[in-house]
């Protein structure tokens, strides 16, 4: 679905810059230009849901013939999987001092391979990303790499971009007895949601946690961090935890099937991100079981800032084997969050609050101020019991109060 136009007829284009946003049932994503020129015709308006495949908009030169485009949207029905973003077609422009690119054919150029945060990227720095080797799939050049070309001399290195892991936006204003119309993001988590509970017996356990080591090795460490590249928030330390508790709980990372419990070789970690009224979203941290704190802060950051832009990509909010959940960043002590089907559970994370907490130490009884939160698991009933169940928050508490 073509959810907004950035760009009118007759505004210049440049080399991958945005110039409109696409909208499936999980994600809202920029789409960039494969070519400069000027933007001569639009095939669809705002609302429309196209083919995969199907032109939707022309970039060539002011007075150049514009071929007539397939101007017939899809039926709404007939698009049961996520819709990829769309393709751009334009001709091979000599406009610009980049190799020509065309998304024509079969879709392989190189600017049909790279994402929009690598297309900014390189935008910026007038790399021609034709020429880089890259290591994604299909020989896909990723953000990392056209990083290490930058940093290498190929232009000034990137600023390391923040993000605080809560990315919301004011809420629309409405008045008593207006209805809101559904947009596609809302209406898939309403029938994610009711699903998910129909679905599998919920029952939620909750553990106290301090976090002392935690605080500790954070402010430690939050400057060489921020060094690598990294904004080094609470989270990526629950993130780590809970990779620990899963390798020593394998059965949390499962799934049930009528054939059986499957248990997931990958450990790919969603972390739910608000997007205001728009909306949540997970994204997910593959394979986060290989990763490291700054691996994983890095991951975190990047995946958290795309979200804020809309540039999330549709594979990267599937997969995903478990789920946390911050609600603690908007004041929330302890939750009972609805499991992301079909996964075996849920993670959710209060609060962090400085509280006064009896200490017993030696046999001996005393007060202390101490960071504490609630953490909570939300688990199938028909997967575990709640032995198994709080066998897992008990080691996720472990890593975290013996952090070292």
């Amino acid at each position: 679905k073509i959810s907004r136009w950035l760009k009118k007829i007759g505004d210049p284009v440049k080399l991958y810059e945005p110039i409109l946003e696409v909208e499936t049932d999980k994600v809202t994503t920029e789409v960039t230009a494969s070519g400069a020129g000027t933007l001569l015709k639009l095939y669809f308006d705002e609302g429309a849901v196209v083919k995969m495949g199907a032109p939707i908009a022309y970039i060539g030169a002011v007075g150049e013939a514009v071929p007539v485009g397939e101007a017939t949207p899809a039926q709404p029905q007939q698009v049961a999987q996520p819709v990829a973003p769309p393709v751009v077609a334009q001709p091979a422009l000599q406009t610009t001092p980049v190799a020509p690119v065309s998304r024509r054919g079969n879709g392989s150029s190189m600017a049909a391979r790279i994402s929009p945060v690598v297309a900014r990227i390189a935008a910026e720095h007038n790399v021609d990303v034709s020429t880089l080797t890259g290591t994604g799939e299909g020989g896909r050049v990723t953000k990392k790499d056209i990083l290490i070309f930058v940093d290498g001399g190929g232009s000034m290195a990137v600023a390391p971009m923040t993000f605080t892991l809560k990315v919301s936006t004011p809420l629309p204003s409405v008045m008593p007895g207006e209805t809101i119309k559904l947009n596609t993001m809302r209406r898939s988590i309403a029938d994610h949601m009711v699903l998910s509970k129909h679905t599998s017996p919920h029952v939620t356990t909750i553990f106290e946690v301090d976090l002392s080591r935690v605080v500790v090795h954070r402010n430690a460490n939050k400057a060489a961090f921020e060094h690598d590249g990294a904004n080094l928030t609470f989270t990526p330390y629950f993130v780590q935890a809970t990779v620990t508790a899963l390798k020593a709980n394998p059965l949390v990372n499962s799934s049930w099937s009528e054939a059986g419990i499957v248990v997931h070789r990958s450990i790919n970690l969603g972390v739910a991100v608000s997007l205001g009224e728009e909306g949540l979203i997970v994204p997910v941290i593959k394979n986060a079981d290989s990763m490291n704190l700054l691996g994983l802060a890095r991951s975190i950051n990047d995946l958290a800032d795309r979200a804020r832009h809309k540039q999330l990509k549709p594979d990267e909010v599937q997969g995903g084997t478990f789920t946390i959940t911050n609600h603690g960043t908007s004041g929330s002590l302890f939750a009972t969050p609805i499991i992301n089907q079909p996964q075996c559970g849920i993670l959710g994370v209060g609060l962090i609050e400085k509280r006064v907490v009896v200490v017993s130490q030696g046999g001996v009884d005393s007060i202390a101020i101490k960071p504490m939160c609630y953490i909570g698991l939300t688990f199938d009933h028909r997967i575990l019991d709640g032995n198994s169940a709080d066998d897992f928050v008990a080691d996720i508490k472990q890593a975290l109060e013996n952090w070292s």
